[in-house]
């Protein structure tokens, strides 16, 4: 039986390289392919797929938002999400299983983790990496202590992440597809909910915490 994907990511020749990688399989066709939550929502109005694909970093709603989204519609419910991204396991992972995905596979692994995940995934089955299982063991064996970054939203922590990767606030709203203003909105939030003052010590937390 042949597994559907959808692949869903802003970036064209990630897409492609996902895309030739997947088709590589035999048992695996994609079938659709979308660059932002819109694109998605028209193509899953005339196709539908056994797993989707999902970057978590796109345009206007991000991929964790886009999961939210698909969660609320009962015709997708069958679909499988597995998140392919650049963000290291530590930052997103255990946020994306939680927001509903099957698995979540850095971009920069090898490429048959992709198929493998895929496989896994469609079967209904959790795709879970080392480093996944890892800090899984290690929050159930280890006392609960939430880092203050744990309590931003999933907009809150990508702009946190953007903002200490050195990007400025006009490119952080082209990237996201937000307007400036909404941008500087988040970045007063994750100030507020950070006990922090400007940009520079947002930025040493950042790296004290591993999220860059």
């Amino acid at each position: 039986m042949t597994i559907k994907v959808i692949l869903c990511d802003d970036h064209a020749l990630i897409r492609r390289g996902i895309r030739d990688t997947l088709s590589d399989a035999a048992d695996i066709e994609v079938v659709g392919e979308a660059g932002d939550y819109g694109e998605l929502r028209a193509l899953l109005r005339n196709v539908t797929a056994d797993v989707l694909v999902l970057d978590i970093n796109l345009p206007g709603r991000s991929g964790l938002d886009v999961m939210h989204a698909l969660k609320e519609d009962a015709s997708h419910a069958a679909m499988r999400v597995l998140v392919v991204s650049m963000f290291p396991e530590d930052q997103y992972a255990i946020r994306a299983l939680r927001a509903g995905a099957y698995g979540y596979v850095n971009k920069a692994s090898d490429t048959r983790q992709i198929v493998d995940a895929v496989r896994m995934v469609s079967q209904g089955r959790k795709y879970i990496t080392p480093e996944i299982a890892q800090m899984l063991a290690e929050s159930l064996t280890q006392p609960a202590v939430e880092s203050a970054h744990e309590k931003l939203s999933d907009r809150e922590l990508q702009t946190l992440v953007l903002i200490a990767s050195g990007k400025r606030l006009s490119d952080i709203a082209q990237e996201l597809t937000l307007s400036p203003k909404t941008v500087s909105v988040y970045r007063a939030r994750v100030l507020e909910k950070l006990g922090l003052s400007n940009n520079s010590e947002l930025t040493v937390y950042a790296i004290r915490n591993g999220l860059v």
